[in-house]
């Protein structure tokens, strides 16, 4: 494999951009970092996207998650070991990844906005958004998984 081109290095000021809102849903979002993780995982299955799957699988261990979590990840709703919170957070995260099925619906809404504030939901919402873009960057590039390491693109 092979990737097409590195966004990177092709248009440096855009790619910052984006690195610009990881950074901040990362330092600034006060969102707790297993969650971010889980929301890049959920929607990098649901968009098939190996290299983030690969990348986030490997944070998400680096920073202690469980494997048997991650393994059940794209079963959550039977899964016991997700907290309440998590669910919602995947339940946004499902309803906005694939926001043709339903467009949100109020009541998935209504559920999730139990679990956050305005400002989380905010940022939740803009998380899901960075994953989806960083999905179709990657899957639009092919870039190729199996060579990240956690903490080399911080």
């Amino acid at each position: 494999m092979q990737s097409r081109l590195d966004a990177q290095k092709t248009s440096p000021a855009a790619y910052n951009a984006m690195l610009g809102l990881e950074a901040f849903l990362c330092k600034a979002s006060k969102l707790e970092p297993s969650l971010l993780e889980l929301i890049k995982m959920r929607a990098s299955q649901i968009n098939g996207c190996a290299f983030c799957l690969d990348m986030h699988s490997k944070d998400a261990r680096a920073q202690g998650e469980s494997e048997q979590r991650l393994y059940t990840l794209s079963a959550w709703r039977e899964a016991p070991f997700f907290t309440d919170r998590e669910r919602a957070a995947l339940e946004w995260t499902e309803a906005l990844t694939l926001i043709t099925d339903g467009h949100a619906p109020d009541d998935t809404y209504e559920r999730v906005k139990r679990y956050f504030s305005p400002e989380e939901l905010v940022n939740i919402t803009l998380a899901i958004i960075t994953i989806n873009g960083w999905n179709r960057i990657a899957i639009g590039f092919r870039y190729v998984p199996g060579e990240y390491q956690p903490g080399t693109h911080e």
